[in-house]
């Protein structure tokens, strides 16, 4: 389940938000991305920062709608292939969308990505953390190792 909303003046017509407070019903990013596309869609490839910026405000949104919303980061479509060959320099050229969008926009976090076996992007959405160097955890991005549960 999730929220699904439509927008006429975007390059993609609609979103679909999936959040769950149980944590037993999140997923890695592979288990998000046959869910998308089981859906007809797939993992979201943010293309500007207007499009970022819609995201956001969507989150908001859903923060406030009174569902008891907390922390739990969201997956987007960001990852990168497990070659072995990723240096610290070249690591963040290496990430690709997922849909095979070729938008150079990127939104990390300070001091992100850390590569290693970090390999695939969420969004933060921590609004209870205290902030960090980069400020607060919210809606920029960070990798993470794909088994996680967002």
């Amino acid at each position: 389940s999730g929220q699904k909303v439509c927008y006429g003046d975007f390059k993609r017509s609609c979103y679909k938000l999936a959040y769950f407070q149980d944590l037993s019903r999140r997923v890695g990013f592979q288990e998000a991305r046959q869910a998308c596309e089981i859906d007809g869609g797939a993992l979201l490839s943010l293309e500007s920062e207007a499009e970022q910026q819609l995201i956001e405000n969507m989150l908001q949104n859903l923060t406030k709608s009174g569902s008891g919303i907390s922390d739990g980061d969201f997956w987007i479509g960001l990852w990168r292939s497990d070659d072995g060959l990723a240096t610290s320099s070249t690591c963040p050229d290496l990430y690709q969308w997922a849909d095979g969008s070729i938008s150079p926009f990127r939104n990390w976090y300070t001091d992100e990505p850390s590569c290693g076996s970090e390999a695939c992007v969420v969004m933060y959405h921590q609004p209870t953390a205290n902030p960090g160097l980069g400020g607060p955890y919210l809606y920029q991005w960070n990798d993470d190792r794909c088994n996680m549960k967002h």
